[in-house]
């Protein structure tokens, strides 16, 4: 091959691989903002106010642009049951992409299973380590 072509061919490579480079740019949207709360509690208002602080944050950041979860531990693990007095708006915010998850060590302690508990809930072995996990990948900690 003449130098001429390398010269060309190295060329044509390289501005292949800009506008690559520039499409993938393009593509890649701003990282998501996340959070997770945590709900120890009993009290209905104070799941409510969670659910509210929930909303407020997807409706104002648009439910595309976050990740959030609801962590529920020890006396608050009573609010997942099928029975709850907040069991629709739990289902409400699963179904608006919220993540809630009950702790396993309190369903033992409570003698819970997964049949008592609403469905489409997620699970977590220890809710106190699913916080801590959290929070090292970058969510904000929010306990209303």
């Amino acid at each position: 091959m003449t130098s001429r072509r390398v010269f060309i061919s190295m060329a044509a490579i390289g501005a292949a691989s800009l506008l690559g480079a520039t499409t993938v740019l393009a593509q890649t949207s701003p990282p998501k903002s996340k959070a997770v709360f945590q709900v120890s509690d009993a009290d209905p208002q104070k799941w409510n106010l969670t659910l509210n602080n929930v909303r407020n944050v997807s409706d104002d950041l648009g439910a595309e642009a976050v990740e959030l979860e609801i962590v529920v531990y020890g006396p608050g693990i009573g609010m997942l049951k099928a029975d709850s007095p907040v069991g629709k708006r739990v289902a409400e915010a699963l179904k608006n992409g919220v993540k809630v998850v009950a702790c396993e060590n309190t369903m033992k302690g409570q003698h819970l299973v997964y049949g008592d508990m609403l469905p489409n809930i997620g699970y977590v072995p220890a809710g106190v380590v699913e916080l801590m996990v959290k929070q090292r990948e970058g969510y904000a900690y929010i306990r209303p």
